[in-house]
């Protein structure tokens, strides 16, 4: 027998483990046992000396710290945040709808016959007509949360029906209607170039306009943002240079110097002999000046 018992020595391991966790759970218990004595001591000392009108100091009684739960969020703060989403998935939405390189890449997200599409429209429209006026609107417990499943779902069917979108293409289409497809998209980079001339954009700008007819059907803001792009880039393009217009007679024979208002007028030169540049005037002579003396250029 007690060579039997040697064989389960290892035992004395586990079974240390086990009475060092019993000892560190009742010396634990003990000390928070000893805490709440203290404490209700102090308590009792501090209402007797209260009842006799001592002052009893408060500074130095251990206080046992207990965990506090985390504030409650508030229904406004909650409403924000699932506005805060709502506006994030109409923000993605929308450049797909407005940005017509987008919608020519991936027309799947501007045809309300695919049914991922659908799908996310109809969640769009029940996520925006439960959608309160404001964060500080006042809801039931049931009315925010069938908004924010509403939210939930809106964001969710977007994911869904962006993915298909991206993985399909424009793979509906024919080689034909995908040849318009890309010639779209290349006229659509020349209608937005700024280095390209004012007529070939106006140019790009309508046959993109008609390689999409029957393909793709381009939102109204779509359309005024396209047109808004040509016409900034026209804005923005190189001016013509305005020709120079000739200054009038006088002006090309005003003298560079002035003259001071007793000498006569100088004699007139051809324009082409006329300085570039201005070059110090000889002092005129006083006048009168007889017309004999002035050097008139000659002929050539």
């Amino acid at each position: 027998m007690h060579w039997d018992f040697l064989g389960y020595w290892w035992l004395v391991f586990p079974l240390m483990g086990v009475m060092g966790a019993i000892g560190r759970g009742y010396e634990q218990r003990a000390r928070r046992r000893h805490a709440r004595r203290l404490e209700i001591i102090h308590a009792k000392t501090e209402a007797r000396a209260i009842a006799r009108g001592i002052p009893y100091p408060t500074s130095g009684i251990p206080v046992v710290q207990t965990e506090q739960a985390p504030p409650a969020e508030t229904q406004e703060a909650r409403l924000q945040r699932l506005f805060d989403t709502h506006d994030g998935v109409t923000k993605r939405w929308l450049e797909y709808e407005l940005d017509v390189a987008k919608a020519i890449s991936y027309p799947a997200m501007s045809d309300g016959r695919q049914p991922l599409t659908a799908a996310f429209l109809r969640a769009k429209r029940v996520a925006d007509n439960l959608r309160p006026a404001s964060a500080k609107s006042r809801l039931t417990k049931e009315q925010f949360t069938e908004y924010r499943n509403a939210v939930t779902d809106y964001e969710v069917a977007f994911d869904v029906a962006e993915r298909d979108a991206r993985r399909i293409q424009d793979s509906g289409f024919t080689d034909a209607e995908r040849k318009r497809l890309d010639t779209a998209k290349q006229l659509l980079t020349v209608a937005i170039d700024q280095a390209a001339t004012p007529a070939e954009r106006q140019l790009a700008y309508k046959r993109v306009r008609e390689e999409l007819d029957g393909l793709i059907s381009l939102s109204d803001g779509a359309i005024d943002r396209l047109e808004k792009q040509v016409s900034l880039e026209l804005t923005m393009g190189p001016s013509a240079t305005p020709s120079a217009t000739p200054a009038p007679a006088s002006d090309q024979r005003r003298p560079a110097a002035s003259a001071p208002p007793s000498a006569p007028p100088a004699a007139s030169a051809p324009p082409s002999q006329l300085p570039t540049q201005a070059v110090p005037q000889p002092m005129p002579a006083p006048w009168p000046v007889p017309s004999r003396s002035v050097k008139r250029p000659p002929k050539s």
